[in-house]
């Protein structure tokens, strides 16, 4: 079956969907994003993923393109159409079509909006039990990454230059030497003392919707969780670290360069919080 993708107001086949050569989110990534994991049909912290939608659009004075009740309808049937159990459904709304200048058309234009939803693998076994590899960049990216804005050059770069020396991610250190996030994961350590330690919501990092539901999650288990700034150095004598997105979920990280993490293996802990995600998501999706 072929999959299908709902572009302003149609529903047409992957294949032919398109938008206009002078649209600004193609002109200059003049739009935001969202991407929401899908089981059975639920939107897992669907709720979540529309506040931050609408904030982002609200930063960049770009108006929703349909009330969100009725957005939420168009991803619920965008994914139904594309009959699958387990995946994704991918939101995007830039500012809309405009001769091309870079002030905000005058008077407003309508806003773009295309929706894709795909079925998405499971995790590899060997990811779990063997953990994963990141690497440290110095963060070159503007000072609103909590936007969730489409310009994403700088974390392609990242992520890119991660791939190319064997690992799974790149996590952006900031001038301080703070670590901020990776190319599209948060970041987190777990400290001798069993804490888990995460950036703040601030405008260097994105707060991604996986890290405020583990937040969630842990402190409902009586877990010590830490929102401060914590170094390269301290993330590389850190008990554990691992990484979470939407798509990651939780992901246990055992090298940081060419520093080994503990003895090598994804931590105890990690792998917790981890199944108490996925349970988390199962009893959602119920």
């Amino acid at each position: 079956m072929s999959r299908i993708a709902y572009v302003n107001g149609r529903c047409l086949p992957h294949g032919a969907a398109t938008v206009h050569i002078e649209d600004r989110g193609y002109q200059f990534t003049d739009g935001v994003y969202e991407v929401i994991a899908v089981r059975h049909g639920v939107l897992i912290d669907g709720e979540w993923h529309m506040q931050r939608l609408q904030r982002s659009l609200s930063e960049l004075q770009i108006d929703m393109p349909m009330s969100p009740a009725a957005l939420n309808v168009v991803l619920k049937e965008t994914v139904r159409r594309n009959r699958f159990s387990i995946g994704i459904v991918y939101v995007q709304i830039s500012r809309g079509v405009a001769r091309r200048d870079h002030p905000f058309p005058n008077p407003p234009v309508r806003p773009a909006l295309v929706v894709t939803a795909r079925r998405t693998p499971p995790t590899p076994a060997k990811t779990i039990d063997e953990g994963v590899a990141v690497i440290s960049q110095p963060d070159i990216r503007w000072e609103r990454c909590d936007i969730k804005s489409i310009s994403l050059l700088p974390n392609v770069l990242a992520k890119q230059a991660a791939r190319s020396q064997g690992g799974f991610e790149a996590w952006q250190v900031d001038g301080q030497g703070f670590v901020t996030e990776g190319g599209s994961t948060n970041a987190w350590i777990i400290n001798n003392e069993g804490s888990l330690v995460t950036r703040p919501v601030e405008n260097a990092i994105l707060n991604g919707i996986t890290r405020r539901r583990l937040i969630a999650l842990a402190k409902a288990q009586g877990m010590q969780v830490e929102e401060r700034p914590f170094s390269l150095e301290e993330a590389k004598s850190a008990r554990e670290a691992f990484l979470t997105s939407t798509t990651a979920f939780v992901t246990p990280v055992v090298r940081i360069d060419d520093a080994i993490l503990a003895n090598g293996r994804p931590g105890s802990q990690t792998l917790a919080l981890r199944q108490l995600y996925v349970d988390f998501m199962a009893e959602t999706a119920t």
